[in-house]
């Protein structure tokens, strides 16, 4: 904790009113859509075929539009990156939402696996409608051949029907594998399965050319349920010669059964023209082509840039399964705090996962650094990489995002006093970073500031706690204390010794922890101290 008010990283404050706003839109999106296609006179009869079938299908449509064109955006990081630093953006509240893109990302991504649910399942009631209520009166209108033909033969014999079957197994493989088992277990099939997105979009081009479902064009010479009478019905019945007049009293013979409906106090309504019906023009890809040709660009643009080499300088194995990755490139510049996306082509062609810098470039060197924990697929195959093959010449082409900053407000912050708080299940866990901690310490009573930083380390575990006492970590032994922190009181304590001033919380560790964080930073104290709850985000 640090009595700042940086915004570098994301602030949950807000995320329960987006997500509720979003899903508000979304509901009014789909029941819009709904009502238009249930009352609309271009879709009487293709309602009247279809039933409720039609309304919720496009209804579900129109949501999956809307999410299918944006759950690309959160991913165009470098789109992102300029506008965070833009000086248009000049709300902090607004960049801190821009650092929720990820958030952002897997909302689209559930809402379009809940709507195409609702989507593929009102298509096959309609498949079944078009099968069972085909009428040789409306030809135009059918998507069967005849009355009873098997449901089946529409579903994989059609343009629409096929690719919506084929499109159904794309978004199954990409659902499943993004759940959180998955990528534990197996973090490629997750990546290489996600990428599937481009065969899914090219095939939801397609499903909308097929032009199934279609509209009355003719409204005002053919007002929905009117009497188009046939041939036969004109040589037997004269026909009025405007569509209001009342028949002739001398008809000799009574109306039809198939006027009766349309006969109201000897007022009968007949149109000259029959319905003409006609396919809807693609829409779809007015919603998607934008943001899939942005992004295609900044993979593009990501690909090309990559090429400019970083080079690795050395390699330090750590306790407890950590690597210390140090590099040098040519123009990089960050901050503390930032991060970097890693890319290994050696690695995976593909695959490109996000650290936070440990070690920032200065104007007297250039060196950078990152820490990474070995804990899935990716990183055992880099550690080996480098263990095997480092040497002085070894090159690796990472492609590095940082994330720029606009000259705002925060930097009149002046930072007082840190409080860093560590919790860890096992002694081991201290240790990689133990000697960054001790040097830090030993700099600042160089300095003559030994209160600058108040460091507190909590261990769950009770074994093996006299591992770390020695001479070497002295200074943290003094500072390492059993048991959980008592979050309560250390706000308590850290508020009374930062009366009237803005305390900047910054959290990076497990939801639980960070849910108990946030409901203590916007509660209220007696000493007028307020905290501002940040939680770090990879974007």
């Amino acid at each position: 904790m640090a009595p700042c008010g940086s915004g570098w990283l994301a602030n949950e404050g807000s995320k329960h009113l987006s997500l509720l706003f979003w899903l508000s839109l979304n509901v009014w999106l789909f029941w819009k859509t709904f009502l238009l296609y249930y009352h609309g006179p271009q879709y009487y009869y293709l309602h009247q075929m279809l039933g409720l079938g039609l309304c919720i299908s496009r209804a579900s449509a129109s949501v999956l539009n809307l999410n299918c064109s944006l759950v690309l955006l959160p991913m165009c990081r470098i789109l992102l990156a300029f506008l965070r630093g833009s000086q248009k953006v000049a709300s902090r509240k607004t960049r801190r939402l821009l650092d929720k893109s990820k958030t952002f990302h897997v909302t689209c991504g559930v809402t379009i696996c809940v709507f195409s649910v609702l989507h593929v399942a009102a298509h096959l009631v309609n498949v079944l409608n078009f099968s069972v209520n085909y009428t040789e009166e409306f030809l135009a209108l059918n998507a069967a051949n005849y009355r009873g033909e098997d449901p089946r033969k529409l579903l994989f014999t059609t343009v629409p029907g096929l690719t919506g079957v084929l499109m159904v197994l794309v978004l199954f493989l990409m659902c499943t594998a993004s759940t959180y088992a998955i990528r534990l277990l197996n973090y490629d099939i997750f990546w290489y399965t996600h990428n599937l997105f481009f065969v899914f979009y090219v095939l939801l081009l397609v499903h909308v050319s097929g032009g199934v479902l279609k509209y009355q064009t003719n409204l005002e010479e053919h007002p929905p349920g009117c009497f188009h009478p046939n041939t036969t019905l004109r040589e037997d019945i004269p026909v009025p010669g405007t569509f209001e007049e009342p028949f002739p009293e001398y008809a000799p013979e009574p109306f039809p059964a198939e006027l009766e409906p349309f006969v109201q106090n000897n007022f009968v309504r007949i149109c000259a023209e029959e319905p003409k019906f006609q396919s809807h023009f693609p829409e779809t890809w007015l919603w998607i082509s934008g943001p899939l040709c942005l992004y295609c660009a900044e993979r593009l643009y990501r690909y090309i840039r990559s090429y400019k080499p970083a080079t690795i300088t050395s390699v330090i194995s750590h306790p407890s399964n950590v690597l210390e990755l140090r590099m040098r490139k040519e123009n990089f510049k960050a901050r503390p705090g930032q991060y970097i996306i890693l890319h290994c082509p050696r690695v995976s062609a593909l695959e490109s996962h996000p650290f936070t810098l440990t070690m920032c470039p200065t104007d007297t060197k250039a060196t950078f650094g990152v820490h990474l924990k070995i804990v899935g697929d990716w990183t055992e195959r880099f550690r080996d990489l480098l263990l095997l093959h480092s040497s002085q010449d070894t090159e690796i082409l990472p492609n590095f995002q940082q994330r720029n900053y606009p000259t705002d407000n925060w930097q009149c912050y002046k930072l007082r006093r840190l409080y860093f708080i560590w919790v860890c299940r096992e002694i081991q866990s201290f240790r990689w970073f133990a000697d960054l901690l001790c040097m830090l310490h030993n700099k600042l009573w160089q300095e003559n500031r030994p209160d600058y930083i108040n460091i507190q380390l909590y261990l769950s575990q009770t074994d093996g706690i006299q591992k770390i006492i020695g001479e070497k970590y002295q200074v943290l032994n003094s500072r390492l204390l059993i048991g959980r922190p008592r979050w309560k009181l250390l706000f308590d304590e850290i508020a009374k010794c930062n009366r009237q001033k803005t305390v900047g919380v910054f959290c990076c560790g497990p939801n639980e922890i960070s849910k108990v964080l946030h409901k203590l930073s916007n509660s209220s104290n007696s000493y007028g101290t307020r905290f501002e709850y940040n939680k770090e985000s990879f974007s």
